[in-house]
């Protein structure tokens, strides 16, 4: 005989929906990925050349991954791109299909990623020095391998990187970070399973210059909570900006030590 599970004294389904829901922060302080409420996830980052860029970066927040790749300063490919007195800067983002577990393709003109190219570029103008490239064009290519959350602030974080490592001059890094809150705990560097959620917001600082560069949230958040979050977000883009300077830090001593190895081989070849 087969149970009817709608029948309370057969089948208790409270029960069974708190048993089947993964917790965002249990009773120990850990989230559904293990970390505890601050804790960032790890940050991995590889800045192998990609194509005829002349710089790019495959950044990865825990499991999302995506590949920024700079082209110029270069002549704009059209004479309406072109801006007398600075550089003009132009971002495309695609998303690559298995990216998630939906398989939808995304075509260029799909109106999130078009939101999230105007973000980006947004925030990077008034933090690259364009005056220095009067009548050129800047090409930022965005290609999202994986997502599983801030997806916003690795693309920030991609392309500082991509930049800074094409020698575009910059007046200062964007370190970006996704916060939110799960009932009254403040939550850091949330993964899609979180950003579902919880109310969140997006902060990009400028921690040199100690500016906000970007602040975006698409969920409402009481305000009680909005300034403790903000708070820690703005102090985890220090820990970021440490992380990616050292990073920049060790791609450039590698650079300067292969060019001394060459240049001696090379002198060594003539004598």
């Amino acid at each position: 005989m087969v149970k009817d599970l709608r029948d309370p004294a057969k089948f208790n389904f409270e029960r069974f929906l708190q048993a089947s829901r993964v917790e965002i922060l249990n009773d120990g302080g850990f989230r559904s990925d293990g970390r505890k409420q601050y804790e960032l996830r790890e940050i991995t980052i590889d800045f192998s050349l990609q194509g005829s860029a002349d710089a790019s970066v495959i950044i990865q927040h825990g499991l999302t991954q995506v590949l920024v790749s700079v082209l110029g300063p270069r002549e704009a490919k059209m004479r309406s791109h072109t801006i007398h007195d600075r550089a003009n800067i132009n971002v495309e983002v695609n998303v690559a299909a298995f990216s998630t577990g939906e398989r939808r393709k995304r075509s260029r003109g799909d109106k999130r990623l078009l939101e999230l190219a105007s973000t980006i570029k947004s925030t990077f103008e008034p933090v690259v020095q364009t005056h220095l490239y009067p009548r050129s064009q800047i090409d930022i290519f965005i290609q999202v391998i994986q997502q599983d959350g801030g997806l916003l602030a690795a693309c920030l974080n991609g392309t500082t990187l991509a930049l800074a490592a094409a020698g575009i001059a910059l007046f200062d890094f964007v370190c970006a970070l996704t916060g939110g809150v799960h009932s009254t705990s403040a939550l850091l560097d949330l993964n899609t399973l979180e950003e579902n959620d919880v109310p969140h917001i997006t902060v990009a600082v400028m921690p040199r210059m100690g500016r906000v560069t970007l602040l975006t949230m698409e969920t409402r958040l009481h305000v009680d909570r909005f300034e403790e979050i903000f708070r820690l977000e703005v102090d985890a883009g220090k820990i970021l900006h440490r992380e990616m300077k050292a990073a920049l830090q060790r791609r450039t001593r590698s650079l300067v030590a292969t060019m001394a190895e060459r240049t001696k081989d090379y002198d060594t070849e003539e004598i």
